[in-house]
Parts: C-alpha cells; sequence; structure tokens
C-alpha cells in the first residue's frame, strides 16, 4: 500500500502521521507533503516540500499513484477571508487537481477529506441532518463544499472512493496559530491551563461543536478502513457544549481556576458559537464516535497526541 498524506506538517497532519505506522506497519511508503517541514520524519516515511497548487510538483508527487490519500492542506479560513487568491488556490483549484489527478493514475484509490462545518453557513436552532441545506457564508466554506461535490461526482464514476468529514473546529491548536475564526476555542485551555486570565470574544453561553485532535484522527483513520458504500459525505459525532461549560472541565481536569472575561463579538458568535444539536446517527452507525465527555476532551486537548 501507498498512502499520501497533504497538510502532513499541521496540526491535524502532524495528529494523523504519528499513528500511520501503526495502522499501516506494512504499508510500502508513506509520503508526507507540506509547503515545508520543520521536522524530520520518522523512519519509513518520505517528506515532500512543495505547493500542491504547481502543477509540476503535483505531477511529480503522484507518481506512480497511491492506493489511500488524506487530503488535509488548506488555508485557515479568516486566512483565506482575507487573502481571497490564497484562499483559491489552496482551497480549491489544489484539491479539484490533487483529486482528479490521484483517480487517473489509480483509479478507484481512497480518498480521505477532510472538509469542515463551515459548508454550513448560518444554522439557526433547528437540529442539523443529511437534510439540513447548505449555505457556507464565509469563501472557505463554499470550496469546502465545492470539493465535497467533485468528490461525490468522482465517487459516482467509480474515478475514486471518496469521503469526505465535515469536522468542526479541532483543540486544541497551538496557541500561536491566530489564523483560524474559531483561535478562542483552543485559547480557552492553554489559557486555563496556565492559569492565566483570558479575554474571549464570545459570551458564556455560546455554544460550539468541539472535537480533540485524537478523535479528528480516529475518525479520518476510520474512513479510509470503513465501508461506507452509500455515503460520500460524512457529519462525525461532536460534543456540542457552551464555551464556559468547556472552561469549568478544563479547570476540573487541571486544577487551575479559569479566569475568563467573556466578550460580545457577534460575528464570532453567529458562525462558531450559535451550533444547534446535532443528530449523528448516520454515522455512529457506521462506527464514527466523539470525544467520550468533556472531561476526556479537555485531557485529549492537553495531551498534546
Amino acid at each position: 500500500m501507498r498512502i499520501l498524506v497533504t497538510g502532513a506538517e499541521g496540526f491535524l497532519g502532524r495528529g494523523l502521521v504519528a499513528r500511520l505506522p501503526d495502522v499501516y506497519p506494512d504499508a510500502k511508503a508513506i509520503v508526507l507533503t507540506d509547503r515545508t517541514f520543520s521536522t524530520v520524519a520518522s523512519p519509513g516515511m518520505q517528506q515532500r516540500s512543495g505547493d500542491l497548487s504547481a502543477a509540476a510538483f503535483l505531477e511529480e508527487l503522484l507518481e506512480p499513484g497511491f492506493d489511500l490519500i488524506f487530503h488535509l492542506a488548506s488555508v485557515p479560513g479568516a486566512l483565506a477571508e482575507k487573502e481571497q487568491e490564497l484562499g483559491f488556490a489552496a482551497n480549491l483549484l489544489a484539491p479539484l487537481a490533487l483529486a482528479r489527478e490521484a483517480a487517473a493514475r489509480k483509479p478507484g484509490c481512497r480518498f480521505v477529506f477532510a472538509s469542515s462545518i463551515a459548508v454550513y453557513g448560518a444554522l439557526g436552532g433547528r437540529t442539523v441532518t443529511e437534510e439540513t441545506p447548505l449555505s457556507p457564508d464565509m469563501t472557505y466554506g463554499a470550496h469546502k463544499r465545492m470539493t465535497e461535490i467533485l468528490l461525490s461526482d468522482l465517487r459516482r464514476r467509480g474515478e475514486l472512493s471518496a469521503i469526505s468529514l465535515r469536522f468542526p473546529g479541532i483543540v486544541a491548536r497551538p496557541a500561536s496559530e491566530s489564523g483560524h475564526g474559531s483561535a478562542f476555542m483552543s485559547q480557552i485551555f492553554h489559557r486555563v491551563a496556565a492559569g492565566e486570565a483570558y479575554d474571549c470574544p464570545v459570551p458564556a453561553e455560546s455554544t460550539c461543536w468541539w472535537m480533540s485532535r485524537s478523535a479528528a484522527v480516529t475518525a479520518l483513520l476510520h474512513a479510509a478502513r470503513t465501508g461506507t458504500e452509500s455515503k460520500s459525505v460524512i457529519q462525525p459525532p461532536v460534543l456540542s457544549a457552551a464555551v464556559a461549560a468547556v472552561a469549568e472541565a478544563v479547570s476540573r481536569v487541571t486544577g487551575q481556576p479559569f479566569l475568563i472575561r467573556w466578550g460580545h463579538d457577534e460575528r464570532l458568535r453567529q458562525i462558531f458559537g450559535a451550533m444547534p444539536p446535532l443528530d449523528a446517527t448516520p454515522a455512529l452507525s457506521l462506527g464514527f464516535c466523539a470525544d467520550a465527555d468533556l472531561d476526556a476532551l479537555a485531557a485529549a486537548a492537553l495531551s498534546g497526541d
């Protein structure tokens, strides 16, 4: 088996790469690609630095083809909104070209795409189901939805065995990462764990969908190996909770008091902190699972796993 991971140097990518050798010990090749690498690959893995939107690099990267591709590379939503050309190249042109070229070289290869709940747009208060209309209100979400559509079509045509997973904000991203509009969700973990005061931009009752990196990696690996013949898009289960409840869980796990002043950024609240209930029955029936509870989420988010 030949495996490719794009965005391998990113937060989610590093978590996935750490577990691949245990899950696929007999893989013939595990190739990691990103724009740059700051670390040296583990034995048996290859690193390839380059830009996926560059046709020459993509052609060279994909020879002679892969059996399994995890496409995680993207530009964060807030940054993509500010720099439209960058977002267009990284979040739309690159995945479309990657999917088509991968199918041409290895028809039927498994293609696992890290999509986003940004495809929904403003949801209101109604429970999210498979029938929930999609109306992305950010360029990032629009690009993710366009990629989902192409992958579904390639799947229909038998060219790729593609599956898209709609992830929420994954926690806890490094404290230094600021390109994500949902950065406050991760900062809560870091600041409370350090016993530091934090001005959270959204109100205490803001309800978000939460998932640790460990749970997200488990979902990616499950998607790569489970039978999902009837579905090309999966909404993984999440924990739905108010930001104050998560801060309390971090406080319980770390023994630190939480010193948070709650803000009133209505735009951020509408995008990330006004999430309704989720009916994840279809994903649960396929064996996908969320973090066990908020304390487990806090422990996993802070573990560095």
